[in-house]
């Protein structure tokens, strides 16, 4: 029963009961549950305190309302209640009340004064039902806290439980921590080959793999992309430390089913245990970073612990690396063109493509060391398919603005992009979208990528002739792959190792050699160049052992296109060099920088 709190001995009986009846209608219209006490027993509810609590009017008339609904960690805001009233005159909070099925409920309960006769006898509580506005704060929590891909903690949650550990550790020395800092080699090429969706599949198989192999009390983190981190706590040094990565390791080297495709994936791990020179979390990370970074140059799939040496020698190739990056996103490289000719007659051939580094003074420098760090941070790949889609871009403008020229066109590939699993379709592409005569390109391959893996080799090169590319083999003689690579395989063009060369002018055992594959490329009918011909003395002698074409820069740099299409205008007259046919020369050597300038 409601009492009503306004009576008065002037109103009549009939007044008082309409205006107790609105009272009460209104009371149970609320969307809130009400409870009124009188001392600390109830003497009346709504429904919807029913509704919440599972308690009718009935059941909890006349007793004591906290020994129904406060549990029991709860019953100390009983007194701090009456207290605030008596001071604030009014409570409200969060808070947690029982059922009477005994489940615990989320409510925000609003507490004031009950007053009857101008004293206060009691309280009026309400409550409301916040579960369903907890349940969405925590979701949010979680998600301000964790990655929505894998649901793992993310970077913030992360930081904030190392920075505890850390804590720990400080007050306990024998609770140790430490930090392992993971990133997957090549997942770029995973996403450029099989799309984002490949790549999601795999994030999310990595953090249930990390998670199957770490301890409960330690913690895996997607700090962003392909960078996973792991917390190791109650460790004491890094053989402790080495367990948790060789289990990693371990896992890791099972396939990935992704997309009904089968998928090798390994990761670079770097391994710090916390010193006393780590003062906060950040310290520690980066000291994993760089022991990663050193995983990863040493060829990935493993794991490196850090030591301080690392730091001097990383940072500088990290600085490289930023600088390529930069080289990459704003353009400043552009293809240039090394002519080969007919030793003979001096007529071109056809042009090797490479890359140049454009600088701010507007000079040009070689690409290779920058190229060499692409191949390291799984650049290569992107950077390979813009310059196949470039230079065959390339190839296609000069075929049309002089119709009936011949020539080819080489383009370098190295052993990461030949073995890339879209290799072939990536030709296919660029040479579909130029709308040019396959055979007029010709795909470079470093004799030692072939012997990495020859029956793969042997597939990849049979499915780009099926498209009608050519295979041209670089630096031939340089590991000495077996002979039977020139027989058993369509090659075009085999380009000489330069190193080759340069012996074999001295007039040692290098000589025969040099002749014997000239003698065997003539019988197999597969033309060979020798490369990097800079003095003249080598051209003598490769005339001299009937060398059929040649390169390098006695004859001409790399140039830019419009140069190179103007050498194409001017072939077949020859005349290129016609001191040099006549077996002299007024060129002077080049020196030691410019050549390397020049060297692919």
């Amino acid at each position: 029963m409601m009492t009503d709190t306004g009576n008065r001995s002037d109103q009549p009986q009939g007044h008082r009961e309409r205006r107790s009846r609105l009272i009460e209608g209104v009371l149970e219209a609320l969307p809130d549950a009400i409870a009124v006490t009188r001392g600390n027993l109830v003497t009346y509810v709504n429904q919807e305190f029913t509704r919440i609590f599972g308690y009718t009017a009935e059941e909890v008339h006349g007793r004591d309302l906290a020994a129904l609904v406060v549990p029991q960690s709860r019953l100390h805001e009983t007194s701090v209640l009456q207290q605030a009233l008596e001071i604030e005159g009014r409570v409200a909070m969060d808070t947690v009340r029982r059922t009477k099925s005994g489940e615990l409920v989320d409510v925000a309960l609003t507490a004031v004064p009950y007053v009857e006769d101008d004293a206060a006898t009691g309280m009026c509580l309400t409550y409301r039902d916040i579960r369903d506005r907890k349940q969405r704060d925590d979701r949010l929590q979680h998600f301000a806290l964790h990655d929505p891909l894998t649901n793992l903690p993310n970077r913030a949650l992360f930081v904030d439980r190392l920075k505890l550990a850390m804590a720990r550790r400080e007050r306990r020395r024998e609770q140790g921590c430490g930090v392992m800092f993971l990133d997957l080699d090549k997942f770029k090429e995973i996403n450029d080959s099989f799309g984002h969706a490949a790549g999601d599949a795999v994030l999310i198989e990595m953090a249930s793999r990390l998670c199957s192999a770490i301890r409960p009390e330690d913690t895996a983190s997607r700090l962003s992309g392909d960078e996973f981190a792991i917390l190791l706590e109650h460790v004491r040094s890094i053989s402790d430390m080495s367990v948790v990565a060789e289990r990693i390791t371990a896992v890791m080297s099972r396939p990935f089913q992704v997309a009904g495709r089968t998928l090798d994936v390994t990761a670079s791990i770097g391994v710090a245990l916390c010193g006393k020179d780590h003062g906060v979390p950040e310290q520690l990370l980066r000291d994993a970073d760089f022991a990663m970074y050193r995983a990863k140059q040493n060829g990935g799939g493993r794991y490196e612990i850090f030591d301080r040496t690392m730091k001097v020698v990383i940072s500088h190739q990290r600085e490289r690396e930023r600088e390529l990056r930069q080289v990459l996103a704003r353009r400043e490289y552009a293809l240039w063109y090394q002519p080969y000719f007919r030793l003979s007659t001096g007529i071109l051939e056809g042009f090797e493509c490479l890359l140049r580094w454009g600088r701010q003074d507007g000079s040009y420098d070689s690409f290779r060391e920058l190229l060499a760090l692409a191949e390291g941070a799984g650049l290569a790949i992107s950077i390979h398919r813009e310059t196949m889609a470039e230079s065959c871009g390339q190839l296609h403008s000069w075929l049309r603005d002089r119709p009936g020229a011949e020539f080819n066109l080489c383009i370098n590939v190295s052993g990461r992009q030949f073995y890339h699993p879209e290799i072939v379709s990536m030709v296919a592409s660029a040479v579909a979208q130029a709308d040019i005569d396959p055979a007029r390109l010709m795909l470079e391959i470093p004799e030692t990528v072939l012997s990495e893996s020859p029956d793969t080799a042997v597939a990849i090169v049979g499915r780009l002739a099926d498209i009608g590319v050519r295979i041209a083999l670089d630096n031939f003689g340089s590991g000495w792959a077996p002979i039977n690579f020139l027989a058993q395989l369509p090659i075009s063009l085999v380009k000489i190792d330069p190193r080759l060369t340069a012996a074999a002018v001295t007039g040692g055992p290098e000589a025969a050699v040099l002749e014997s594959l000239l003698h065997l490329g003539k019988r197999l009918a597969v033309p060979m160049v020798a490369q990097r011909v800079e003095q003249p003395g080598e051209l003598a002698f490769l005339r001299r052992i009937g060398c059929e074409f040649v390169q390098g820069f006695l004859f001409s740099p790399a140039v830019n296109s419009q140069a190179a299409g103007d050498m194409i205008e001017r072939n077949p007259t020859g005349g290129w060099w016609p001191g040099l046919l006549a077996g002299g020369s007024h060129l002077a050597p080049i020196s030691q920088e410019r050549a390397a300038i020049e060297a692919n």
